[in-house]
């Protein structure tokens, strides 16, 4: 309670967010002296004209501070002390949240990095945002977290007007309804669930067919035909979740799989373009036609037949792998043709992180996916979907007791409310093309440190190969930089839609500080 009252003094007009911030980091120049209350108010009730030419932030750090090494003393004293009772193998760095704003991340010893990672593609509109701010201290939050329904059961009285002004209101295309789950891994298993379940009602002869004693019995004992022999397709390289399911479709890393029982579900290629694109045209046209191809193949003779094919608009974890817009085409008409749903992954990529709310948007589909899992960004989880086809046919099918979180659901609706107030989707469209131009230059002139550049038009969405990836990443702390990569050699960017031009020229800097050296 104590660290959320120091947190929600932001909004306390006595003692300005910049005052704070000079009383934490004396040594740090701050971009303006705004105090918290007005830029709260601002946030709630202002129209921002040209918001993406504006600091979203006024009152946020003018550039990274680095006040010792990374972790400090104070940071390894913390980290100690929690490796006694948790793991901390995976820690990327210990963080003072409470210090933290916009797009910098704080520690525990005065350091302020620019934060190019968002933890991981998960932090959507800053740091101690004073809009959420707003949210989290609403009554409808209050009631949200201290009662926490149980969703199935005991949904609250106004759980239909929450979804249908924040989830639903930002709906992909051909999607009205929505399931709401606690996590990806867990949105993407539900998915597979309401596949399955699709599937075995077709062919049973429809929902109003009552399930046999047999397939009653025998479900019990993982036997058919009660527990049948279907599967989801995934793409190799592709990652979809560490829980069961969706491990069996996670084809990124052995170290997600080692030791685990995984479904005998099939792999087809995913295509591996070659960079420039332009220069290599009729080679990915060649590359992507081939992974439909087999694709098709594994829809028509695998063994487990797929109920339906997962796949990421950009392979993240994987190593950033894109496709083009005529992949994803084909690949619906496939999925279509064969009669297996299409489930999009945009755990990692939805929200506004490509230039578009939703990256299967570039794809121009005309017909749309059957489902489409989110995570991360919007803070909460679940699947969309539109067919009522795709709702089980009894109570109890989807269940669990809490079937998402109502608190979580309201900060996604706030979220949505910033991404609209501030034209944040926009912003990151152009953001994106200012920075990728910057990197592109940048390769030309260091082509070894910069290879593959991808993601250009994908917003800020953007990756490229290094052939000394994980010093790049170590280094870049040095510099004030938190950054990520994904797959064998990949340094890929996750920032934050409020991140701008002014913030793209303090990261490119500071990568060429450490390329160059």
């Amino acid at each position: 309670m104590a660290s959320f009252l120091r947190t929600a003094g932001r909004v306390q007009p006595a003692l300005s967010t910049a005052a704070r911030f000079s009383a934490r980091v004396p040594t740090r120049a701050l971009a303006s002296q705004t105090p918290p209350r007005q830029a709260t108010a601002a946030a709630a009730r202002a129209p921002v004209a040209d918001a993406y030419e504006q600091p979203f932030f006024p009152d946020e750090p003018a550039g990274p501070v680095i006040r010792t090494a990374i972790p400090g003393p104070e940071s390894k004293k913390a980290i100690a002390y929690l490796d006694r009772i948790y793991e901390t193998r995976s820690l990327n760095m210990m963080t003072n949240y409470q210090n933290s704003y916009g797009n910098y991340i704080a520690d525990l010893d005065g350091n302020v990095l620019l934060d190019v990672y968002a933890q991981i593609a998960s932090i959507p509109v800053g740091y101690s945002n004073p809009s959420l701010m707003l949210a989290a201290t609403s009554p409808e939050m209050v009631s949200a977290l201290i009662n926490r329904p149980a969703m199935g059961n005991f949904p609250q009285h106004d759980w239909a007007e929450i979804l249908e002004t924040g989830m639903l209101s930002v709906a992909p295309k051909g999607c009205d309804k929505v399931f709401t789950a606690l996590a990806g891994s867990d949105a993407n298993e539900l998915a597979y669930k309401a596949a399955f379940m699709w599937k075995r009602q077709q062919q049973r002869g429809g929902p109003n067919v009552e399930f046999t004693e047999e397939e009653i019995n025998s479900s019990m004992n993982n036997a058919l035909p009660g527990s049948p022999d279907m599967s989801i397709l995934s793409f190799k390289t592709g990652f979809h979740g560490r829980l069961f399911g969706s491990l069996s479709t996670t084809r990124s890393k052995p170290i997600h799989k080692l030791d685990i029982p995984a479904f005998d579900w099939p792999q087809a290629s995913f295509p591996m373009l070659k960079y420039p694109l332009e220069e290599h045209a009729q080679e990915n046209a060649q590359e992507e036609q081939r992974c439909l191809e087999e694709v098709e193949k594994l829809l028509t003779t695998y063994h487990n037949p797929p109920a339906a094919v997962i796949v990421e608009p950009v392979q993240s974890e994987g190593g950033d792998n894109h496709a083009s817009p005529a992949f994803f085409q084909g690949l619906r008409a496939i999925t279509r043709k064969h009669d297996v749903l299409l489930i999009v992954d945009e755990v990692q990529t939805g929200v506004g992180a490509t230039g578009k709310f939703w990256a299967h948007e570039h794809w121009n589909l005309q017909d749309p996916p059957d489902m489409v899992t989110f995570s991360k960004k919007a803070q909460t989880a679940g699947y969309y979907f539109g067919n009522p086809e795709l709702r089980p046919n009894k109570p109890y099918r989807q269940f669990n007791t809490w079937m998402g979180d109502p608190a979580r659901a309201l900060c996604f609706r706030a979220i949505i409310r910033e991404i609209e107030r501030l034209n944040l989707v926009q912003n990151t469209a152009e953001t994106g093309d200012y920075l990728y131009n910057g990197l592109a230059s940048l390769a030309q002139k260091y082509p070894k440190e910069i290879q593959n550049l991808r993601g250009k038009g994908q917003g800020t969405f953007i990756a490229w190969d290094s052939p000394r990836r994980d010093e790049v990443l170590r280094k870049a702390k040095e510099v004030g930089i938190n950054i990520g990569g994904s797959g064998a050699g990949a340094v890929r960017l996750r920032p934050m839609l409020i991140f701008q031009k002014r913030h793209s020229d303090i990261f490119l800097e500071g990568l060429e500080k450490i390329i160059s050296a």
